[in-house]
């Protein structure tokens, strides 16, 4: 196990997108397998450091099929800052759009979090959504287009 005295780097992964991980109180979280979410951040490192099978384990733990956990509002921070730091390669890329657009395609759990887990969610990619059209409108007819203009529907911004 790992030292509490150095926090965690990588080459691969920008300062930025390290902090947002390390800014979350992971273990004071429930995640959606019932543990508590401080196992996430493996998973979290690995899709900011660009394996795409990360951004799919994120399933069952922060969202399932259409619901929410409570996981998911600080996921979809840590994901938004993967894409803020630089377009991700393309495998990246669409994995993370796919894990957003999942995300979105949830419901709210009901619950009494501040703004709703869908809610926080919202707000993280709609702050993100300028360099997301940038990609999209880049790659006109690709699946990561596609996967933006699914995301802008969700959102409502579509018109």
């Amino acid at each position: 196990m790992r030292g509490t005295d150095k926090p965690r780097s990588s080459p691969l992964v920008p300062d930025a997108v390290g902090a947002d991980i390390a800014r979350h109180d992971w273990e004071s979280i429930t995640c959606g397998c019932g543990r508590t979410a401080g196992h996430l951040v493996d998973t979290l490192w690995a899709a900011a450091e660009g394996h795409p099978a990360a951004f799919r384990a994120l399933e069952g733990h922060a969202f399932l099929s259409a619901r929410l956990y409570p996981p998911a509002p600080a996921v979809c921070g840590v994901l938004m800052a993967v894409w803020s730091a630089g377009p991700p390669r393309l495998a990246t890329r669409e994995a993370l759009l796919w894990t957003l657009l999942s995300l979105l395609g949830s419901e709210d759990d009901g619950s009494s979090y501040e703004a709703g887990l869908y809610g926080q969610c919202a707000a993280f990619v709609r702050a993100g959504l300028p360099q997301l059209r940038r990609a999209a409108a880049a790659a006109t007819g690709s699946v990561s287009a596609a996967y933006v203009g699914g995301i802008v529907e969700l959102l409502g911004l579509d018109a």
